[in-house]
């Protein structure tokens, strides 16, 4: 076996798959990258036995063979080099060879018999998307998806393909974000859970790029195709929450203020509020809203005062100032609309502009109780 590939190359595809390997892995072999060569073509494969991703990448050899490599030896000696060739030579004493104009490395392998072989999908339901929009449903759902062990279904983000369109969810209880696309549809219905990890992963991959990613799914797993790509990632089993039953529908007070000043009030404020809550208080009546938050235990405080368009009764609220930065930074519009109907229910964001044709998002937060 014996190979010559650039080193800028190597690198590129080297750096997109180590991010499905883990820092501690139960099995040795989990450590390493599959590299799998046929002809002029090198496949490199990682996985974590829940998430696969193999990348084609062109290479000068007119021979065949399989070695599983160190990752993270491989990766830290690839990093260094300039744009240059790697020639990699399989020796017989159970090491692979990597020359650069600067000298030699040996590197053990193992073999790769002991990969793990990825999963293949039967009995698939298929469809296509645009690679930026799918990654586009990622980030705006992906950063309100739960942690909790216990509850593993709110740890990912919940997806429902239909003839009607495409729904992104992700809550962990206290947020919820809902992204829909009317524009991408599908014959059959489905209802999906997939972990964060690979859509990590898809998102850092697909952001900006056009070209048309194939998904292919059955009840366990999920494949996505793209360009030289390859993820295989097995679903998230359970029934998502009834995400619908949460979300109010009569919210008659209705607030339309400048995003990024709110949005940097709220970081301004949520820096004096209490460290374990981070509560901020919203006081809202005629054109003005007030932005408070006070740690009587270290004697902080802030207040400030904007302008809004504000159509509903006087109200106070109380929310978690993480909770709504995180929320709407995550907004591209220059206007945001608060929808709100009490102190004790939940609270609805919507951007006002920004979107595409067919595109619509939800946000709801709860409020927390407010201290007097």
């Amino acid at each position: 076996m014996k190979f010559i590939v650039s080193s800028k190359s190597l690198l590129s595809q080297l750096q997109i798959i180590s991010g499905v390997i883990n820092n501690n892995n139960t099995l040795p072999i989990l450590d390493h990258f599959l590299f799998d060569l046929d002809s002029n073509k090198l496949t490199i494969t990682a996985t974590d036995l829940e998430t696969t991703i193999s990348s084609s990448i062109s290479v000068d050899s007119d021979l065949t063979g399989k070695i599983a490599i160190p990752a993270k030896l491989l990766l830290d000696t690839v990093k260094t080099f300039p744009e240059q060739p790697l020639t990699f030579s399989k020796n017989e004493n159970h090491t692979i060879e990597i020359s650069s104009t600067h000298g030699k490395y040996a590197l053990a392998y193992a073999n790769a018999d002991e990969f793990p072989e990825r999963t293949t999908i039967k009995d698939s339901v298929n469809l296509k998307i645009n690679g930026d929009s799918l990654a586009k449903a990622i980030e705006k759902t992906i950063f309100a998806s739960g942690n909790d062990d216990l509850r593993p279904v709110m740890s990912g983000v919940f997806i429902q393909l239909s003839s009607t369109g495409l729904t992104f969810v992700a809550t962990d209880a206290h947020k919820l974000v809902k992204y829909e696309r009317s524009d991408i549809k599908t014959d059959k219905t489905s209802e999906l859970i997939i972990p964060k990890k690979p859509l990590n992963l898809l998102k850092s991959v697909l952001l900006g790029k056009e070209s048309d990613v194939a998904i292919n799914h059955n009840i366990s797993n999920i494949e996505f195709k793209f360009d030289n790509y390859i993820l295989t990632c097995r679903l998230i089993d359970g029934k998502y929450p009834n995400y619908e039953a949460v979300i109010p529908e009569e919210n008659p007070n209705i607030l339309t203020i400048e995003r990024i000043s709110f949005l940097n009030s709220l970081k301004r404020v949520g820096i004096f509020s209490n460290k374990t809550t981070h509560q901020v208080r919203l006081k809202i009546a005629g054109t003005e809203i007030q932005v408070s938050a006070e740690d009587i235990d270290f004697s902080n405080k802030a207040d400030e005062r904007l302008t809004c368009s504000y159509n509903g009764i006087d109200i106070q609220i109380g929310f978690n100032a993480r909770f709504l930065v995180e929320m709407i930074g995550n907004l591209e519009s220059e206007e945001i609309r608060f929808e709100l109907s009490s102190p004790n229910k939940a609270g609805l964001i919507f951007p006002n502009d920004g979107l595409n044709d067919g595109e619509l998002i939800t946000m709801l937060v709860m409020p927390v109780m407010l201290n007097n």
